[in-house]
């Protein structure tokens, strides 16, 4: 069970995954299509040709990294399941114990400090919401919402209100869908655009905001957006092995967040045999829980 090792991708070419399942800094780069050595008698490639070899390799490293990343952060949450399910209970009888020792010892003493510790104590075990959480935002010190007085007498949360445009905004609606009606179209492409348009020119009317009104009017003068040249092939190539770095990068941050965690630190400390540290840890719990429970009897007593 190994945890994926932050490392950075090369722009032509990343380093295999070694047999664990997980990449290593530590391997050697593979020799990039750009370096490597070309017969004399062997005609040049095209620079395409070598960007695109430099980016089938990228891509593949990357899902080698990527399958050893999910395959961590699956071993992490099934690790975790497994910590909870064996030792949750342990952490909640310890703090039922630590609760009511403090809870004991404040009734020896009657300590203003000891009621305190000991009350502290008691909302570890049972933390107790406050109103806006358990009501939802519907209730709060200064009593129940409008919200949530509308709710328990069946009455809309929020009425709509009605909107009543102006003799201005009515006009430039008529003008923009004389204009902009998608039966006016030569073409299955305008009539889509003119349909997009015209329903984002009925949500502005809706609302009977005249300035978005008068927006859509000059766009729609403006005309179309002139369509960009599309790349390169280069341009792409090049696009594509810097989203690949990026993902890589964004990758590697995952996987350290993982190895960080408190789950992740654990897999670390017993790669070999996980169920073996939850079973010491174990051991241990079960100690300190007999422990508290001679303390406490020592004090009820």
């Amino acid at each position: 069970m190994t945890s994926p090792e932050a490392e950075s991708l090369p722009a032509d070419a990343a380093p295999e995954e070694p047999s664990q399942g997980a990449p290593s800094a530590a391997e050697p780069a593979a020799e990039t299509p750009t370096d490597a050595a070309v017969p004399e008698d062997t005609p040049p490639s095209r620079p395409e040709e070598r960007l695109e070899k430099a980016v089938r390799a990228a891509e593949q490293a990357l899902i080698e990294f990527e399958i050893a990343v999910e395959t961590f952060r699956v071993e992490v949450e099934n690790f975790s399941r497994l910590h909870h399910q064996k030792l949750g209970p342990m952490y909640t009888r310890l703090d039922e114990l630590d609760a009511q020792i403090a809870e004991a010892k404040a009734a020896r003493t009657g300590d203003a400090e000891d009621l305190r510790l000991a009350r502290e104590a008691r909302a570890r075990v049972m933390p107790m919401p406050g109103v806006e959480e358990l009501f939802h935002g519907w209730i709060d010190s200064e009593g129940l919402s409008p919200e949530g007085a509308a709710m328990l007498n069946d009455q809309p949360v929020r009425p709509p209100q009605r909107v009543r445009p102006s003799s201005d905004a009515r006009r430039l609606y008529r003008d923009l869908v004389r204009k902009a009606h998608p039966d006016l179209a030569q073409g299955e492409a305008e009539r889509t655009r003119r349909d997009a348009f015209i329903a984002r020119v009925n949500h502005a009317y809706t609302l009977g905001d005249e300035g978005a009104l008068r927006a859509l009017t000059a766009e729609w003068e403006a005309g179309p957006a002139s369509e960009e040249q599309p790349p390169s092939r280069s341009e792409e190539l090049y696009a594509r092995l810097e989203w690949l770095a990026e993902r890589k990068e964004m990758l590697t941050l995952v996987a350290k967040k993982l190895e960080d965690g408190a789950i992740g630190s654990m897999l670390r400390v017993a790669q070999d045999d996980p169920d073996g540290l939850l079973d010491q840890i174990a051991e241990q719990l079960l100690a300190e829980v007999a422990g508290r429970e001679r303390e406490l009897a020592a004090l009820l007593e």
